[in-house]
């Protein structure tokens, strides 16, 4: 038999058991790593002065984590450079393989004031970022091209369950059989819920139009003054292409087996209408259909193109 090096043995043992599986937490479908790990993130003590961040998957995220850590420092690209989008805004929902420390840990260890990122759905988040009254910037894109991304991410994240093909995704994608749950529960649960809390929610779509509306949106819910040369210098920092060439910022820090960028770029398209290039005419009536009933009377407008 062959010698096979330990860091050998290490790395193939990582690549071949990284592959998560789905268990339903409360009707949710979570990683099973953070359905694991849910206790300890439901004893998790926000601050007061904590900001989080939430979307559904695929809806602008770091994009809008990019946004707040500029306007955060001012515009001082080399405070934002001091390391990964994931270091500097730590995802609690997550729970990577040890040695590596989970999104909770990184945020435990943070000094006040956090800012901090989560996919959770309203019933799932920690308790005491409602007792603590935290500030809550919420990103909601539209179903189609939520699904296209998403379909990609997982053919890239080996943490993310295999999605199967195109046509098993999309089926899989609308009956909420996936990481973190219901797409339509996801936006209209948290768009009830600005209705009670000091939750800020924007559209993918619109900051895509109107970057320099939506930034100073931003600004006024967080309180930072933001003059015309802050703001040009945010939106040329956010560009789509610019973070797309950006490795504090496009997970190109993370190694290949963790996510594989050569199957799919993490930063892969930032466009509105990418979905015409995957759905079929009968799946996107159906699409149409099934959001009409299930987002009927929400308040809710998508806009699938611009």
């Amino acid at each position: 038999m062959d010698y096979i090096s330990q860091d050998t043995l290490t790395t193939f043992t990582m690549m071949h058991s990284l592959k998560g599986t789905l268990v339903e937490v409360e009707g949710t479908s979570l990683l099973d790593n953070t359905a694991a790990n849910l206790d300890l993130l439901r004893n998790f003590k926000a601050q007061p002065n904590d900001l989080l961040i939430c979307t559904y998957p695929k809806a602008g995220t770091t994009w809008m984590q990019e946004i707040v850590d500029m306007l955060q420092h001012g515009g001082n690209k080399q405070k934002c450079a001091r390391g990964p989008i994931y270091e500097r805004i730590p995802f609690i929902d997550m729970f990577p393989m040890k040695p590596v420390s989970s999104g909770l840990e990184m945020a435990e260890a943070m000094p006040s004031p956090r800012t901090l990122k989560s996919h959770l759905p309203v019933h799932l988040l920690p308790p005491s970022f409602w007792e603590q009254n935290c500030k809550v910037i919420y990103i909601a894109r539209n179903i189609k091209d939520t699904i296209v991304s998403y379909f990609h991410f997982h053919r890239m994240n080996q943490h993310m369950p295999e999605p199967g093909n195109w046509d098993q995704f999309l089926e899989n994608f609308l009956a909420g059989k996936i990481a973190w749950g219901s797409w339509f529960d996801h936006v209209q649960d948290w768009w009830k819920a600005k209705d009670h809390h000091p939750i800020l929610y924007l559209f993918y779509e619109d900051i895509k139009e109107d970057p320099a509306r939506e930034i100073k949106k931003v600004a006024h819910f967080l309180s930072f003054e933001l003059p015309d040369p802050l703001l040009k210098e945010i939106i040329e920092h956010t560009k789509f292409e610019t973070m797309k060439n950006n490795p504090m910022a496009n997970y190109t820090t993370r190694p290949a087996f963790v996510m594989n960028q050569a199957m799919s770029p993490f930063m892969r398209k930032g466009i509105v209408g990418n979905w015409k290039e995957h759905l079929t005419v009968a799946q996107n009536e159906r699409i149409d259909e099934i959001s009409s009933q299930l987002l009927a009377g929400s308040g809710l407008v998508f806009r699938t193109e611009l």
